[in-house]
């Protein structure tokens, strides 16, 4: 009830009665008021006037079920969002939901992680109220070797619904990173649970530096924020719908062919990368290239110094920009 009464009072720009919402919803004015209250407690500034009812003037930036799945309209992902104040990662507990049979597209949120993981082990900072961490659960019926392009999609939608809301142009660094200005705003780590053949689940963790005013010393030359770079706040859980629609048209296009053919322009007309120098870091050896494409299966198609034509895989090696991170 109460996400009908936040929707009914987001869609009117007016007051809406209490009687009004009474009928709507064939409850009484009593428990109208009970809700009001409690979205009231959680930041929703509501005004009421006798013989005109309720009018919304400001949302919280909040991150709650009924935030998220308020007109989200999509078929499958997001159909169950389940949102923490704070856990270990949600990754982990995505992962723990998806052994006890958590259906397709759902979606783990939370306010903080305390033990947020990037790629190769290393620690995302998940502080409260600033930025988005949210995991997908898919089981897709796929050989477990193109999982890897699942990575690809979750980058790519990203930089789609950051475009959608944001001036300065946002960009994928392959195979998944989000950066503008040459600056990361987003990371994704996949994982995944697999047989010889077989997927039983796959984990997408997003997580997005929405509203971080600063940074340790130690990322702040890399990272970056929307806050940051467009100079105001954003309403998180507007991003994340924003992703997950997103999201599900890449994975829909995705499925129909098994590889990356029908988003691979889309994709290809995003990646910063591409035509520019790169650094193959694989190990302890480095080398150098020249990015030219990207292939079906999602690896990046580069020139070497001798002129060879090489397909690089996001999971053997890591790419920089001959002077930094980009």
């Amino acid at each position: 009830m109460r996400r009908k009464i936040l929707k009914y009072l987001k869609e009117n720009d007016g007051y809406v009665s209490g009687q009004e919402l009474s009928n709507q919803l064939g409850v009484s004015r009593t428990s109208v008021w009970k809700v009001i209250k409690q979205l009231r407690e959680q930041g929703y500034e509501i005004d009421s006037v006798s013989n005109k009812g309720y009018a919304l003037r400001q949302s919280p930036d909040i991150l709650t079920k009924e935030e998220v799945e308020l007109n989200l309209n999509t078929e499958f992902i997001g159909k169950d969002v389940k949102v923490y104040e704070s856990i270990d990662s949600t990754n982990k507990q995505a992962k723990r939901l998806a052994v006890e049979d958590a259906t397709e597209g759902t979606v783990v949120i939370a306010e903080e992680q305390t033990e947020g993981k990037g790629r190769r082990g290393k620690s995302w900072s998940s502080p409260p109220k600033q930025g988005l961490w949210m995991t997908i659960i898919l089981k897709p019926k796929i050989h477990p070797s193109k999982a890897s392009m699942v990575t690809l999609l979750a980058g790519l939608s990203v930089v789609q619904a950051i475009n959608d809301c944001s001036q300065n142009k946002a960009q994928i660094k392959w195979p998944n990173d989000t950066v503008i200005n040459e600056k990361k705003v987003s990371g994704i780590l996949t994982e995944m649970s697999s047989e010889l053949d077989l997927v039983n689940y796959i984990v997408v963790g997003i997580g997005v530096n929405v509203n971080t005013q600063t940074f340790d010393d130690a990322i702040k030359d890399t990272a970056t924020s929307l806050y940051i770079e467009e100079g105001k706040s954003y309403e998180r859980a507007v991003i994340a719908q924003k992703i997950l629609k997103k999201f599900e048209q890449n994975y829909i296009l995705f499925l129909k062919e098994k590889n990356l053919k029908l988003v691979l322009d889309t994709y290809e007309k995003n990646c910063i990368n591409l035509s520019r120098q790169v650094k193959i870091i694989h190990h302890n050896e480095v080398e150098y290239g020249k990015a030219i494409g990207i292939s079906e299966e999602g690896h990046l198609i580069v020139l070497d110094e001798n002129g060879t034509e090489k397909l690089l895989n996001s999971g053997e090696v890591s790419i920089r920009g001959i002077n930094g991170y980009v």
